[in-house]
């Protein structure tokens, strides 16, 4: 797997960020079994960045906690038998990894929500990675029954890696 991790913002969390980024991806490329070899990009920016971003490709003028931005399709979310058939133009040609998408996550969003919600940053920034992830899989919450699926699926991943509220 190939991680890269870009920072559009001063990063100071409390936690080595970048290495629990890198777990949470693979456990969670693991969990869901995605049989290729995988590559991700993770951007770190500010409030300003992600509204900016969001408001752009989404036509909402806010900012938000995080972006996913797959590069496949899937007919049906977690389904990764056609991939290789489908998708030979989202196969890296120097390194045969598939391109997964993009993540962005909002540093402040990590720290307000934490707060928030009353557990530690790095379990919100956990979260964020997960939830991304699960998008970059094919899954989304738009109708209750996507959403009971996703939270599901969030909820399992955390507590497998013992990142708790």
């Amino acid at each position: 797997m190939s991680l890269y991790i870009e920072t559009e913002t001063e990063v100071s969390f409390s936690f080595e960020w970048e290495k629990l980024a890198e777990e949470v991806i693979n456990f969670t490329i693991d969990h869901e079994k995605f049989p290729y070899e995988a590559e991700i990009n993770l951007t770190l920016t500010d409030n300003e960045g992600i509204h900016e971003i969001n408001k752009t490709y989404r036509q909402i003028d806010r900012p938000t906690d995080v972006l996913s931005f797959p590069m496949l399709s899937y007919e049906t979310a977690g389904d990764f038998l056609k991939l290789e058939d489908d998708y030979d133009d989202n196969f890296n040609p120097d390194t045969g990894e598939i391109m997964l998408g993009d993540i962005l996550i909002s540093v402040e969003k990590v720290r307000e929500q934490a707060e928030s919600f009353g557990h530690s940053e790095k379990r919100e920034f956990a979260f964020l990675i997960v939830h991304s992830m699960l998008h970059l899989f094919g899954y989304d919450h738009m109708t209750p029954e996507e959403a009971a699926v996703m939270e599901a699926k969030q909820n399992e991943i955390l507590n497998e890696m013992n990142i708790l509220r």
